[in-house]
Order: C-alpha cells, then structure tokens, then sequence
C-alpha cells in the first residue's frame, strides 16, 4: 500500500525527478531517457515493483521533514528509542550525469539502519542482472543502466539488495545512485559531501534571483523552486507533473499521464517566471513553445513531450495494479491529438504578453503566428474537446470561444501595440463576431450566468477565466452573476471542482476532488472585483491544503481531506505564484493580462 499522496516530497535535477515518502522510500524516479519508464514504481504498484528505502530498523517514534530553506534538498529526521537520524535526499544539478543521492546522519545517540533496493526498469515489469563492479554494484537490463556506491556492505536477498549499518552522532553515511545508458561506461563516482554543499548553493543562487517582496514570500518561493524543479532545462520545456495515473479519484478510472508539456499553460507560467523576475526561464519556455508549435496549424497539439515530441501515444500498464487500485495505470495521452480552441488563444496571448515583457520577436515567430491566425479564422466556429479535454462528444464550450476571441485580440494588439503586419480589419471583424456569439450564445438570462457549451445549463469554473482574459471587466453584471452562480453550484467546502461530472459530459464515470487552480482563479477573480478581504481568506485556504513540504496535487477531496491527482502539479503552484501577485502588486497579472 503507497502512502498517502501528500505524504511526498520532490527532489530532481530540472532533467530527472523522483518521489520521496515520509518513511524514507523513493517510490518513483523517472529517467532522462523517457521512453524507458521508472526505475521504481512502488507508486503505482506494490513494493515489490521497485523501491528504495533507507530508514531506522527500530520503531520509529516520530518523523520531521523539511526542504533545507531555498533549496530542493529533502531531510528527513527520524526519531527512535535510540536516537535520531536524518536522511538527506537530493539529486545534483548538471548537464548530463543523474545521480540520486543519500546521505544519512547520526544526529543523536546510536540508530541501527536498514536499506533495502528494488530496481525495477520499464514501470516495474523488467527485473535487471544485479552484480558488483569492483566495490560497486551495477544494475542492468535492455538501455538503462544503474550504479550503487556506497562504503555499507550490501547483500542480496529474493532479488532485493539490503544492507544493515549503524550510524553514531555525528557520523555521515553516503549512498548515491547513478544512471547511465547500458552501452556507455558508467560515469566517473562522485563525492556526495561535496554535491551536497553544491547542491544548495546551486538552488540558493537560483531561489536568490526572486524579485518577489510581500506576505507570502516563502510560499512564492517554494512553488517557484518546484516550477524549475519541473522545468526540462535543455529546452526549457516544463512538464504538468513527473507523475502518471495517481487518480483524480482513489479506485477510479480518471488517471492520467501528466509527464507532458501542455500549451494551456503558457501564458500563465510566462506570468509567473516574468513578474518573479525569472525573465531566462520566462524566454526558454516561449522558445519551447515556438519550436513545439511550429507546423502546420491543423496539426497544433495540446500538449507535447518536454523537448517538443509530438507522439504521445497512450496505453495501459496491465501488470500495474494503480495507486489504491486506481486502474488502468496508463502512460502516454491521448488527449494529445484532441481539437481544442482554446489553445490558439493561450499562444497568441502568450507571446503577446512575452512582447509587452520585452521579449525580443523575430519575423520566423510571427510567421507562426501568423499562420495559427489564418487557420482559426476559418475553424473558430467548430465545436471542440474544451479545456478539460472531454472524452465524450464534441461542443461548443463557451471558454474556447472567449480564448478564440483572445487570439484575435491579441491578434490585432501585435499590429497597432507593435507595428507587426496583419490584416488587422479582419481580424477585428473577426473578434467583434465572436464576442456578439458568445454573448449571445453562452449566456444564460435565467440563470444569470455564463454556461459550459452553447445551450446548456451547466456551469463550469473555467467561466472564471472570462475577466481574467479581459473578454468582460470584472464587474460587468453578467460576470458577477456569474461568479455568484458558481460558487453556489460548484464550491465544496470552499473548493471549487471544474463541474459537475454527474451530467454526463465528459463521458467517464463521476468522481473527482475539488480542481485547486479552479480556487484560485474565483481569488482572482474576487480581488479584480474590489473584495480583496474574500480573496485573501480563498486563497488563504488553498495554502493551508500544501503538504508539510509546501507542494500541491491537481485537486482536493474535501470529504476525505486528501491531495488528488498527479504529484506535484505545475498549475496549481503556477496559480500560486500568481494568485499571490494579484494580492500583493497593483498591477499583477489578471490586471497586466486584460490590459
């Protein structure tokens, strides 16, 4: 049985990530190479599929976890009838070599230990040759290669390594695990002391860069390093999660594959990076978004790999039995070749937003851009998958209609803001018709309020985007009812969930938690309407939802008071980052967005 979900903490390189428990095992590791899966899956599996526990052998009395401060390096503090000892768990920034690092430390007393090893590769289905190397030992099968290196006596035991040590007040005792491809020699051993002393330095450096001054400054920081954490650094690509299929239900069938970059979320992470002074990373992940979108505008996916790929083909891990029974586990995502219009606008006002920031433009990318309007001119009027990719029939859903208008104004600002050429007229035409539609056609005069699609009576929280996009000022009638209308029918316990999944639209079965980005963009929303006490108390709610180590999950349960979803989630620590700006600056980012 896995731990509770919030019950993990992150550490990674900005090119690996893994998933470290409460009780000191890494259930999850995901490898540079992405198509050759987890070294260690007891996530989705049973322990047997592959882990890596370090913890005392004795009972352990109390456990206290913390990210030493402006840093991705985990230590866990073990308190036992013999003393205490902590686990310090990080993985060392660099180009190319992945080491998994962990170094035990006597704090007190004298605590005997116990390690256990279970390498797994391909999502716990392959079983490696386990050998030493000299005082080293190796694990190999098919492309992936591992290197254990540690001065503790190892042993094997029913296809586990183990090994029993004491540790003394004061004593240190490394472990650091290193992958490589199996055909290439394995990299040259580092000192784990050392990378340690770097390893901070390293995210100290990088946390000092944030401009960021106001109330919630460690919680802006803290999501912030979990942004870069996230963050692909050879392209500047920045994936959804590092986790796949840890269910929006416990023992449901909503479980995706989150390890993808997903186009929706661009303008809000430029946002984020940008106004926190991360202007590098804001211009690695527009550079990203170019090379990923350039093609065919018919051909524009949702989301892509995090150096751009573009099949992401889905299947299912049968031998997986899913978090909690969660079934079926699957990796890759359909969802990748679904039409969603509202993407056109998330590009459009992205690179717009980069341009008002300063980002340099070059003719190639308006090219593209360019291209991407010629296309929606004529397909702005079909139905779509929507923002929650639907598996079920196509709509017209009022939010890719308002993002459509986005790519339109965005359009005509990139002309008259910035002298680019365009046929400005017609695109205005153009946005003028598509405002009249969805006023006309996503408003509902009975209730008061903005509708999922065209003709329904649905609510949705992505309505919630409407001023936040500057499609209607915050205070217009009709968003305010709005607004009222969805807290009635879609707040639970001060959460907000996307919409009512009983009704049938998306095709799967009901059962999901409150969606936290939901929650923030209602703060947003109540503090561009003048109700900045509401919106501080909404958002004081969402932090309280962080785990131990400050990270958030997609969603929430409010009934069972548990995190949901892919672990940890870049929208949600995004919507953060710029729901705190909207509280903290005059101008934060749904104000500097509409504008």
């Amino acid at each position: 049985m896995p731990s509770r979900i919030e019950d993990y903490a992150l550490i990674g390189d900005t090119q690996t990530a893994a998933l470290v428990s409460r009780d000191g095992s890494i259930d999850w590791l995901c490898l540079p190479r992405f198509d050759s899966g987890a070294c260690f899956a007891a996530l989705l599996g049973t322990p047997e599929h592959g882990r890596w526990r370090v913890a005392p052998a004795a009972r352990i009395r109390s456990v206290r976890r913390r990210y030493l401060p402006q840093t991705l390096v985990l230590e866990t503090e073990f308190r036992t009838d013999e003393g205490v000892v902590a686990v310090l768990d990080f993985m060392p920034p660099r180009e190319r070599q992945v080491d998994l690092v962990r170094i035990v430390e006597g704090r007190a007393g004298r605590v005997q230990m116990r390690m256990d090893l279970r390498v797994r590769f391909d999502y716990g289905s392959v079983v490696p040759w386990v050998h030493r190397v000299g005082s080293e030992l190796a694990a190999i099968a098919g492309p992936d290669a591992l290197r254990l290196r540690t001065p503790v006596e190892l042993r094997g035991q029913n296809f586990t390594t183990v090994a029993e040590f004491v540790v003394v007040e004061g004593a240190r005792v490394p472990f650091d695990l290193t992958w490589h491809r199996s055909h290439e020699e394995a990299p040259p051993p580092i000192d784990p002391v050392q990378a340690l002393d770097d390893t901070q330095s390293w995210w100290r450096a990088w946390a000092g860069r944030c401009s960021y001054v106001g109330r919630w400054s460690e919680e802006v920081t803290r999501s912030l390093i979990t942004l870069k954490a996230l963050t692909y650094a050879p392209t500047g690509g920045i994936v959804a999660a590092p986790t796949t299929s840890l269910p929006e239900q416990p023992g449901g069938v909503r479980n995706w594959d989150y390890r993808y970059s997903w186009v929706r979320d661009a303008t809000f992470t430029l946002y984020s990076l940008m106004q926190a002074g991360y202007r590098d990373e804001a211009k690695a992940w527009r550079e990203w978004l170019l090379r990923a979108v350039a093609g065919r505008p018919s051909e524009l996916q949702i989301m892509y790999g995090p150096a751009g790929e573009r099949r992401l083909p889905e299947m299912e891990l049968d031998w997986l039995p899913g978090y909690e029974g969660s079934r079926p586990v699957r990796i890759g995502n359909a969802a990748a070749r679904q039409f969603q219009l509202d993407v056109f606008g998330e590009i459009m006002d992205a690179l717009h937003q980069a341009r008002r920031s300063g980002i340099r433009e070059d003719e190639p990318s308006w090219r593209v851009q360019r291209a991407l309007m010629d296309f929606l001119e004529s397909d702005w009027d079909q139905p779509d998958e929507g923002i929650w990719e639907v598996r079920g029939p196509r709509r017209h859903f009022t939010h890719s209609k308002v993002m459509a208008w986005v790519a339109m104004d965005r359009a005509v600002g990139a002309v008259r803001r910035f002298g680019l050429d365009g046929p400005v007229d017609r695109w205005k035409a153009v946005r003028s018709e598509i405002h009249a539609q969805v006023c006309r056609e996503g408003y509902d005069g009975e209730l008061g309020a903005f509708v999922q699609h065209y003709g329904a009576k649905q609510l949705d929280a992505s309505l919630l985007m409407i001023p936040l996009v500057g499609f209607l000022p915050p205070t217009d009638p009709r968003m305010v009812g709005t607004v009222e209308a969805i807290r009635r029918e879609l707040m639970v316990d001060g959460f907000l969930i996307r919409y009512r999944p009983d009704e049938g639209v998306d095709g799967l079965p009901p059962g999901e938690g409150a969606f936290l980005a939901c929650t923030f963009w209602f703060a947003d929303n109540l503090s561009m309407m003048g109700r900045s006490e509401e919106a501080t108390d909404t958002f004081s709610r969402l932090l309280e939802l962080r785990n131990d180590v400050g990270l958030l999950s997609e969603e929430y349960d409010p009934r069972s008071g548990r995190l949901l979803g892919n672990f940890p989630q870049a929208y949600s620590h995004v919507s953060l980052v710029n729901t705190a700006l909207n509280l903290t600056r005059p101008e934060g980012p749904a104000v500097h967005r509409m504008a």
